[in-house]
């Protein structure tokens, strides 16, 4: 997967935000690096898979409208008659899906943290990355490399050339879990750029 461009659109976005919020010279390591933990977490409870206690594990890649139950169309009858009519569900705007899919849009949400902090910590030739897997699947997928970005801040300030070893492991990681997850590259990178305009529709509006 080929990182350089969504680096080049994520710097563009990080110092929108900076400028706007007054930030320009802040240190926001400490906080990318929380806010990635946090979209890791919101990524997983989309996947549903460590849900041992529910019946419900399957992945969030859909919602379908509770309205039309994923119709897309209501059927009715006109009060008083015995016509009956079909109309467009207004709720879903006639496609059966209120979110198209929420466990991608976790994901992407995370590689938004994730190029943010590389760009905190200056990270430089780390534009092709190849995929690491935990080979006893997603729960140890997620719990190593929760693992690895609570450890980053430690790394970086006892070893600065570790820390960016360890950053680039966590792509690493995090690029593996999209694999796992069932995302290709063009899914997660049509995603990134459909959030990154959404983001910066966002400043623009004052978020």
């Amino acid at each position: 997967m080929n990182l350089q461009p969504l680096f080049e659109t994520q710097e563009m976005l990080d110092q929108r935000i900076k400028e706007q919020k007054g930030l320009k010279d802040a240190d926001l390591l400490d906080k990318k690096v929380l806010a990635l933990q946090v979209e890791l977490g919101e990524c997983a409870n989309e996947w549903r898979g460590f849900k041992f206690w529910s019946k419900d594990q399957e992945p969030r890649t859909k919602v379908v409208c509770p309205i039309c139950r994923g119709e897309g169309f209501r059927d009715f009858v006109e009060p008083f008659s015995n016509e009956h009519f079909t109309e467009d569900c207004e709720s879903c705007e006639g496609c059966g899906v209120l979110k198209e899919n929420p466990l991608l849009e976790e994901y992407v949400d995370c590689l938004h943290f994730i190029l943010g902090i590389g760009l905190e910590i200056k990270v430089v030739n780390l534009a092709v990355v190849e995929p690491f897997r935990a080979k006893s699947g997603l729960v140890q997928q997620f719990n190593v490399l929760f693992k690895h970005v609570g450890e980053l801040k430690m790394q970086l300030e006892a070893d600065w050339n570790a820390g960016h070893r360890k950053y680039a492991h966590i792509v690493s990681l995090f690029v593996g879990l999209g694999e796992m997850l069932g995302f290709s590259c063009d899914q997660i990178e049509q995603a990134y750029y459909d959030k990154n305009k959404i983001n910066h529709e966002r400043q623009a509006n004052g978020y």
